[in-house]
């Protein structure tokens, strides 16, 4: 199974504010989602083109302090086939929280509760059963 590392997502409060610090890390904008009808915005950072990137999320109408860890998102691995990771962690004992309803994306949680997102590489794959009828489980 090959596994490639695509992204850490974190919460921030002042985006100027966190690009500012992570530029003088040396890491440069990569790419930015504005989503006027989920009143967010994502911006990818990262050392150069092609490189693993930072997920700064700003919530546009969240001022106060992250708590419980919500500054923290997610991990994020691209898989070569998201059903077959998903039947792997499943058989393993692992909740599959978000399932790959879409053959694209799915999330589950490590022992120590850091949410993890797993990504189909490429084209989404069509959607099939059991994975399509499954539904959401607690937080992810």
């Amino acid at each position: 199974m090959a596994l490639e590392y695509l992204h850490t997502m974190i919460r921030v409060r002042d985006l100027d504010a966190a690009l500012g610090f992570f530029s003088l890390l040396g890491l440069e904008e990569q790419r930015r989602h504005e989503v006027a009808s989920g009143r967010y915005t994502l911006v990818f950072l990262a050392t150069e083109a092609g490189a693993p990137e930072l997920e700064l999320t700003y919530n546009w109408d969240h001022d106060e302090a992250y708590s419980g860890g919500r500054n923290f998102g997610h991990l994020a691995y691209a898989v070569d086939d998201i059903y077959e990771a998903c039947e792997r962690l499943a058989a393993g004992g692992v909740k599959i929280l978000r399932p790959p309803r879409d053959g694209r994306m799915a999330f589950v949680r490590s022992p120590d509760e850091i949410s993890v997102e797993l990504l189909q590489r490429g084209e989404a794959l069509p959607p099939r059963e059991p994975w399509v009828s499954m539904s959401n489980h607690g937080e992810w």
